[in-house]
């Protein structure tokens, strides 16, 4: 992939009302704060908020130099109407917007136009530069057959500039590596301190193939957000054994000068087929502290230590 992405990018899940509500104002500011700490690749999906995600941040990035910043939205998802004449509702799917939409599956070359067309709409712009098919574990043969071949007659026209994937496993990601002309995925969660599996296939097929990899939940929902491991592992309450791996990793840190959330920052990135790590952020505050971490050196010592308590691949 020729397209330029900077090496952490803004995460938009979070400005759709991920677990809790942002204000408008608040969104707005969190964007900016990420445009203003040199955070220039982008990302967000019609599921994130049942579209809030994509307005919020298209408003955001209005009347930024268009080619100072990469965009990537997904397909896979339409938003439609909810029925009528049933009681008000909340997303159930982690998002705090009102059910006045509902998610329906459709990987279909049709399904696929119609979402991008609709998320340029949202998001109030002619083209974006990567458009990924979002989760597609249970519809391998519509993914492969109509949405990846739809996505690439549009790259081949001009229209979009790369095509991908993104998913929370590896195994499907090797797939479409070996099988397609994708030209980056995502990854996310399972290239992160506590997960390495995305590194025993996908990571050398994409190095080998020339395919960039950008790294997502590298926190692994929570529990590496913070110096004192707490929280969830993949949005469920986080088991000890992982508890206990979490804080192990913490004390060969500590005794690095380095903290935590700083390590899962840092760590995708010395695989060389990774790209960008995109990291979600709710609150300027949160996205100032991303950035500080990223800006600090980590000693390769730590790296070596870890390897050495079997903490991560030597």
């Amino acid at each position: 992939m020729t397209l330029s992405v900077s090496e952490y990018g803004f995460g938009a899940a979070p400005i759709g009302n991920l677990f809790t509500a942002v204000g408008d104002d608040e969104a707005r500011a969190t964007v900016d704060a990420a445009y203003d700490a040199g955070f220039r690749y982008f990302d967000t999906a019609p599921h994130y908020g049942l579209g809030l995600s994509e307005r919020r941040l298209g408003t955001a990035l209005a009347g930024r130099p268009r080619d100072s910043y990469t965009l990537s939205t997904k397909v896979g998802r339409l938003l439609v109407p909810a029925p009528t004449g049933v009681p008000a509702a909340r997303d159930d799917q982690g998002f705090d917007v009102p059910a006045d939409l509902r998610r329906v599956w459709d990987f279909s070359r049709d399904g696929v136009r119609r979402s991008l067309e609709e998320s340029l709409l949202r998001l109030g712009l002619d083209a974006v530069d990567i458009v990924l098919i979002h989760d597609p574990d249970d519809h391998w043969e519509q993914a492969v057959s109509e949405a990846y071949p739809a996505l690439a007659e549009l790259r081949d026209q001009g229209v979009v500039k790369a095509v991908g994937v993104g998913m929370n496993q590896s195994e499907m990601l090797t797939r479409f590596v070996r099988e397609t002309g994708v030209d980056m995925v995502m990854l996310a969660g399972r290239h992160t301190l506590l997960d390495q599996s995305g590194e025993e296939e996908l990571l050398p097929l994409c190095q080998e193939r020339g395919v960039s990899v950008v790294a997502a939940g590298v926190f692994n929902s929570g529990l590496l957000a913070t110096h004192e491991p707490s929280g969830t592992y993949d949005y469920a309450p986080a088991s000890e054994p992982l508890l206990a791996r979490a804080r192990r990793i913490a004390a060969v840190c500590e005794r690095h000068g380095v903290t935590l959330p700083q390590a899962a920052l840092a760590f995708p990135l010395r695989h060389p087929a990774v790209a960008s790590v995109v990291v979600g952020a709710r609150s300027a505050a949160e996205v100032t502290r991303n950035a500080a971490l990223t800006a600090r050196p980590v000693p390769e010592d730590l790296w070596a230590e870890l390897a050495a308590e079997d903490l991560i691949p030597g």
